[in-house]
């Protein structure tokens, strides 16, 4: 591979926000409406693409909080090689912790990451969580008051006004991102304590 045809980095748009709160929806309509090709990719894309053993996890042959955590730290690398061939990416995450999110910067250090706050009302959380009958019942609540609070974000959007809405502030506020980006001032702020 010559210079001239070395992919130069990709991109990322990072949605992080609870479950149920609408990453999906508003990746979809970024994904048709960004003028760049982004590939889409998530947790669940993995996980219902059967790459898990999911029978074997479910009947206790094999112990997920065991698997859990280098199965994040997989996906979370995954992302750094996605990128450095070049690719452009709408990632979907739901950042548990302080932790999660530091050890995702760091392994993101020198990328073009866009954070994306996705908020949503915890009402709404709770009767998208019961319509969709596929997630455990309690999660969009404890995301509700846990995963926004040690967050900086470059954009933040309310996942009640909608996909098509909530897609066209980002690709703007995007377009019109400024330096130091959220990643860096995360960072930055670690370092200071």
């Amino acid at each position: 591979m010559t210079d001239a045809t070395r992919p130069t980095g990709g991109r990322i748009i990072l949605l992080n926000g609870a479950s149920s709160s609408g990453k999906s929806s508003l990746a979809r309509a970024l994904q048709a409406r960004i003028d760049s090709p982004f590939w889409h990719i998530s947790i669940d894309h993995l996980r219902d693409s059967g790459v898990l053993p999911t029978a074997r996890i479910r009947s206790k042959e094999f112990d997920w909080h065991a698997m859990r955590e280098p199965f994040f730290i997989g996906f979370e690398r995954s992302l750094l090689a996605y990128v450095e061939a070049g690719n452009d990416l709408i990632v979907e995450h739901i950042l548990e912790s302080e932790d999660w999110l530091l050890r995702l910067a760091d392994t993101l250090a020198e990328q073009d990451v866009f954070f994306v706050g996705v908020h949503c009302d915890l009402a709404e959380l709770e009767r998208r969580e019961l319509a969709r009958g596929d997630r455990r019942l309690g999660d969009a609540r404890r995301d509700h008051f846990r995963i926004h609070t040690y967050c900086l974000y470059d954009c933040e959007v309310d996942g009640v006004d909608g996909p098509a809405a909530n897609a066209d502030i980002v690709i703007a506020a995007w377009k019109d991102r400024v330096r130091p980006a959220a990643f860096d001032r995360l960072r930055e702020r670690r370092d200071r304590r």
